[in-house]
């Protein structure tokens, strides 16, 4: 993650902060040129496509220069921020490493800003939330080019993509050869509307970079070197508001981060997980009053106590009964996964988008420690510092859809899950009670399940024994 040069100068590669992920963008900067840092200081907030984290830099030393803007989607593996260790040096500080062959700077898209503003800078104190710290060097490498326009060595493989019509004439140093560039820059190009075989690659090795796709669209004059790397790429080409229409009729907002993960994912759910949804409408007037006890029981002092917390008890409880669901389709191995642990994913609505993070072991926590968890879970999401691995191994999913006033839904699995189950808003209804017409407390409760694990009879049971625990709580201690 760092390269030392002769003049001792650090430089901080992107990590990957999650499990394969290929970019992160930076939201937020802590430092600037000419700060000081100490090994394990919070340098920069990034998100993923996953979550918000935060970086701490691995050595001591002054900042030299950010080599990358605010808003600026950066691939893992490129440096991000140079730092002096000169006479700063940390007796810890990372052993250097062979250093791959920089990539320009690149320049945010042209389309808007991030879904979601920066979040203002930390307070003195602020420690370290990340998750998965490290790069894993690839071992695959680029076949050798015939002619090489550079003597830089060459950067990184090159995935097959859309083949380019042949050429008879050397095209802006092309040799008639297919352009070379990475993924996201052929994508950028194929959405512009550029042909990469008109592009005049600035690369390493002849690649062409985003920089070079937007000069096509919109050719400008190239910045002249800054010492300060963050003010370059924004001459290049600044980061535009949203794009509306010239009727202000249209705003169009990139789709990335968390809320492109959420897409990506829920698609693939969809049309790889037979869904079958079934429904149950409830009385849970005892699960109520059993909720405003507990807001009174001395052993929940300091906890948030409300109706979220007895359904994913009523859940673990259901689980515990029918063992089965709990399991996960192995689609390579032809097998499945049965789960003796349950981690509760609870959905989330943050200003990024849908997340999903869940509490570890839940099975395994009484009431006032999953009131704790459920607690810890809510407040980190609102302010958008879930880790990564908070949101990894969920087993099953609660979606509550009932705190915007909806009654119902048909929930969609959470990748790699057995079961969603949505909960729907809590309404005083005419119920038949004992023989009588009355007033009581009901919602509606949808399971969602994967028919390839489990059938409509396991499915049904279990729905059936979650509703039974929130009719009649008492069930909490005889079932459980």
């Amino acid at each position: 993650m760092t390269t030392m040069t002769d003049t001792a100068l650090a430089e901080f590669k992107m990590p990957d902060v999650g499990e394969g992920l290929t970019e992160a963008e930076i939201l937020k900067w802590y430092v600037q040129p000419g700060d000081a840092v100490t090994d394990g200081q919070v340098v920069c907030e990034v998100e993923t496509a996953k979550a918000a984290v935060e970086l701490p830099i691995p050595f001591n030393g002054v900042v030299r220069e950010l080599r990358f803007p605010e808003g600026t989607t950066v691939d893992v593996g490129q440096v991000i921020i140079a730092v002096d260790v000169s006479g700063g040096a940390s007796a810890g500080a990372p052993a250097p490493v062979q250093e791959a062959a920089p990539e320009p700077v690149a320049v945010p898209e042209p389309a808007t800003a991030p879904e979601a503003e920066a979040e203002p800078a930390a307070p003195e104190g602020r420690k370290p939330v990340l998750v998965g710290y490290g790069v894993a060097e690839s071992s695959t490498k680029r076949r050798a080019r015939k002619a090489a326009p550079t003597e830089a060595p060459a950067a990184e493989p090159v995935a097959p993509q859309t083949p380019v019509a042949p050429q008879s004439q050397s095209v802006n140093g092309h040799n008639g050869a297919r352009p070379l560039a990475k993924p996201p820059v052929r994508k950028l190009a194929k959405d512009l509307g550029v042909d990469l075989a008109t592009v005049t690659p600035s690369g390493p090795d002849g690649i062409i970079t985003r920089e070079d796709v937007h000069a096509a669209v919109a050719p400008a004059p190239a910045a002249a070197p800054a010492p300060q790397a963050t003010e370059a790429p924004a001459q290049a080409a600044p980061a535009p508001a949203p794009v509306v229409s010239t009727d202000a009729r249209e705003t169009r907002i990139p789709v990335k981060g968390v809320r492109k993960a959420t897409a990506q994912a829920m698609v693939g759910s969809a049309f790889t997980a037979p869904h079958v949804t079934e429904f149950v409408t409830i009385d849970v007037t005892r699960t109520m009053k059993l909720v405003e006890e507990l807001k009174q029981d001395k052993a929940f002092e300091g906890l948030r106590v409300n109706p979220l917390l007895l359904i994913s008890k009523a859940l673990l409880v259901a689980i515990k009964r029918n063992p089965d669901v709990n399991a996960a389709w192995d689609d390579a191995n032809q097998e499945i996964v049965q789960k003796h642990y349950v981690n509760l994913g609870i959905a989330a609505a943050t200003p990024r988008g849908l997340i999903v993070p869940n509490i570890k072991d839940a099975h395994a926590k009484t009431l006032p420690e999953l009131a704790e968890s459920l607690g810890e879970l809510v407040s980190t999401a609102r302010a958008g510092k879930t880790s990564p691995g908070a949101m990894q191994g969920g087993t099953v999913t609660i979606t509550n859809v009932g705190v915007f006033g909806v009654d119902t839904g048909t929930p969609i699995l959470n990748p790699g899950e057995s079961a969603i189950l949505a909960v729907g808003a809590i309404k005083l209804q005419p119920w038949v009670h004992k023989g009588k017409v009355k007033p009581r407390q009901v919602t509606t409760l949808a399971l969602s399940f994967d028919h390839r694990l489990v059938d409509g009879e396991l499915g049904s049971k279990v729905l059936a024994d979650v509703a039974a625990v929130l009719e009649q709580p008492k069930r909490l201690m005889t079932w459980a």
